[in-house]
């Protein structure tokens, strides 16, 4: 009996570590289907679409991962992040996100690149994707951002820029609650803004 434990503990990897409350209640809000209708109803009622229509399917996939160290604080997602504006195709943009716990209540994040696959093979349902963490690479422009909890507001929040050299940079601008995930991403090219928009995509939750 001893043996079978020892067993599933070690093929279990990162899912064998008990997690802190902190990083299981991030884990809580940061699953689950998104999606922004509410406001674009909102602004196309006002007389001004300012944001796509977007959608984030966020589902936990440490399972997918295998040959993840044993005792890594943290959950790997697989986020679909869909985008439709008027007169294009929908814009597909999958992720590959692992949330690691570290010192000092932070959450950080880091992005892999997914080069090897095709964006329509990257998603949740995709019972046949798998991963090999030792041979995943992390982003080499967006270097991930740190989370942090704010308990008065019960909300996680991150203000993460992101150097891209030759005059380019991307801040990540997060704020979100069980309930609702508001995010900002701006590209900056020589201190000139070049987003469509300035204001956050605010997602609700659906599921």
């Amino acid at each position: 009996m001893k043996k079978i434990i020892l067993f599933l503990t070690i093929v279990s990897g990162v899912n064998a570590q008990k997690q802190s409350p902190l990083l299981a209640r991030f884990q809580q809000y940061i699953t689950g289907d998104f999606d922004n209708s509410k406001q674009v109803v909102a602004e196309i009622t006002a007389g001004k679409q300012v944001h796509p229509l977007a959608i984030h399917v966020n589902r936990l996939a440490t399972h997918k991962v295998k040959n993840v160290p044993q005792g890594l604080n943290g959950f790997f997602i697989i986020e679909e992040s869909y985008y439709l504006v008027e007169g294009k195709p929908i814009d597909l943009k999958p992720y590959l996100f692992l949330f690691e716990e570290r010192v000092g209540g932070i959450i950080h994040l880091t992005t892999y690149q997914l080069n090897a696959w095709k964006k329509e093979e990257i998603r949740n349902d995709n019972n046949t994707l798998s991963f090999d963490y030792t041979q995943l690479v992390s982003s080499s422009t967006f270097k991930g951002a740190d989370y942090t909890w704010d308990p008065k507001d019960k909300t996680f929040n991150t203000i993460s820029p992101n150097d891209l050299g030759n005059g380019m940079k991307f801040t990540l601008t997060e704020k979100f609650t069980n309930k609702q995930l508001s995010v900002l991403e701006q590209v900056e090219r020589d201190g000139k803004l070049i987003t469509a928009w300035n204001t956050p995509i605010i997602y609700i939750r659906t599921k």
